[in-house]
């Protein structure tokens, strides 16, 4: 089976669409996902980014863009009440159920769903300790080693190339290569030519890697 990592923080809605997605996407391949909870705002500090809905156009077309896109592929999705919002009560308590801080997709769903079906308030604490007691932690959500487990999964990600969620990462084609990163959830079907062995990916993906740059914008 190849080995699929899913980087996602549950605070964008197309790490939901994305994830709703992938099991029809990737249906009568051989493959298992390893779903990896990452902080989307370490991501961006990382690389110098803005958020989507730091950019006030840009938050409006993100929220309309994802309610259209839900429409069309046939996945619930609602705005909740309000965001963005505080994403790390509900990373930590991801982490905190997964088996050696790995959750499984029934984990990662409902943690989903709390967020992007309902239009509820995301971070609210009485609605994060209902979650919780569905979820039944093994580990303390609180506890420093679920904290820092956090960090270093965000800086694994950040290591790996990952500047935005979500990110599907694929194996390295061949040894001494690069794995394949597939970001958004417009990259989903990308992702599954990929893995079928689309002949694409031996010839314009590595081009593309090595245009040259021309005149860069002065930061």
């Amino acid at each position: 089976m190849t080995p699929i990592t899913f980087w996602f923080d549950p605070i964008s809605p197309y790490a939901w669409l994305a994830f709703d997605r992938l099991p029809q996407a990737l249906a009568g391949q051989s493959y298992v996902v390893e779903y990896r909870p990452v902080l989307f705002a370490g991501l961006l500090g990382h690389w110098g980014q803005l958020g989507p809905a730091e950019i006030a156009p840009k938050r409006d077309w993100t929220y309309r863009q994802a309610l259209w896109l839900g429409r069309q592929q046939g996945t619930e999705l609602q705005l909740p009440a309000a965001h963005p919002f505080n994403p790390l009560g509900l990373l930590r308590l991801l982490l905190a159920c997964g088996r050696d801080g790995r959750p499984n997709r029934f984990q990662c769903e409902t943690a989903l769903r709390h967020v992007w079906c309902g239009g509820g308030v995301a971070d609210d604490p009485e609605r994060l300790a209902v979650l919780a007691t569905q979820l039944a932690p093994t580990r303390d959500p609180g506890s420093a080693e679920v904290k820092q487990q956090l960090r270093g999964d965000t800086e694994a990600a950040v290591a790996r190339g990952v500047f935005g969620v979500p990110t599907l990462e694929l194996p390295p084609p061949r040894e001494g290569a690069a794995p394949r990163l597939f970001w958004g959830a417009d990259a989903v079907d990308m992702a599954a030519a990929c893995l079928k062995g689309d002949p694409w990916f031996e010839g314009p993906w590595d081009d593309a890697g090595r245009l040259p740059e021309g005149t860069l914008r002065r930061r």
